[in-house]
């Protein structure tokens, strides 16, 4: 006998699919490593400003950075865009909209000479030579038909650590790329131009907060940096030898 196939509504998958702080989609799905509950990005990490705890199950996710257990979940996100038509398109305007408004224009007398820093290939075009940091030079993309972002990479100094004298200075500070790079990705880059050994560990901060290796440059800068009204642009990212808290 023939197996009689049943058709599925989208809201038959809602409880896999939904945020349960939110209860919209899950936008850059994020999962709780310590329990692997799933919540949107943004909801999460809003939820650890005050607290420690899973909001789903309640057990204690980090006793004192709990945005370190964090992963985005590409595979879970892929198949919420495959299952629920329209909704890419819409998280991708919304992104863009986002950026024309609230993007500045550099300033004038900064005069940035930006490097450009693509995701398959950290280094990018951005070496330390003298050459132009236009676009005319090679027909790679470098993800430039990402919204882009203007950023300052920093070193913070006088940490007491014993590796402060390995990590030094960026010849060039500023550098502008996709604002879906990740502080993963910073982190290679800045491995790289500083010639760092593959086991050394670095911290990147944000007005004084480590930041987790999935967080994107967007989701930084919007929950990071323009909410604190005297920050100018663009956005300062200060890294230095990471420190381990036990």
């Amino acid at each position: 006998m023939a197996a009689t196939g049943r058709k599925h509504l989208v809201r038959d998958f809602n409880h896999f699919i939904t945020c349960y702080l939110c209860r919209g989609y899950l936008i850059k799905p994020t999962t709780v490593t310590e329990c692997l509950h799933t919540f949107c990005k943004s909801c999460i990490v809003q939820h650890f400003e005050d607290s420690n705890d899973c909001p789903k199950c309640g057990i204690q996710v980090h006793e004192t950075n709990p945005l370190e257990m964090l992963r985005l979940d590409n595979t879970l996100e892929e198949i919420i865009f495959k299952l629920v038509p329209g909704l890419r398109e819409k998280e991708e305007q919304q992104e863009l909209e986002f950026w024309r408004k609230n993007q500045p224009k550099e300033n004038g007398q900064e005069n940035l000479r930006c490097q450009r820093l693509g995701l398959p290939d950290v280094g990018g075009d951005g070496g330390d030579g003298d050459g132009d940091d236009g676009d005319g030079g090679g027909d790679d993309d470098y993800h430039r038909s990402d919204p882009q972002i203007a950023i300052c990479l920093d070193c913070l100094r006088n940490t007491g650590q014993s590796g402060e004298s390995t990590v030094t200075d960026l010849m060039k500070r500023f550098i502008r790329c996709s604002s879906r790079v990740t502080v993963g990705t910073i982190k290679k880059f800045l491995s790289l131009k500083l010639k760092l050994p593959s086991s050394y560990e670095l911290d990147v901060l944000c007005n004084g907060e480590i930041m987790g290796r999935d967080h994107t440059l967007e989701f930084i800068y919007m929950t990071r940096w323009r909410l604190h009204g005297e920050n100018t642009y663009p956005m300062v990212l200060e890294y230095r030898p990471r420190i381990d808290f036990g």
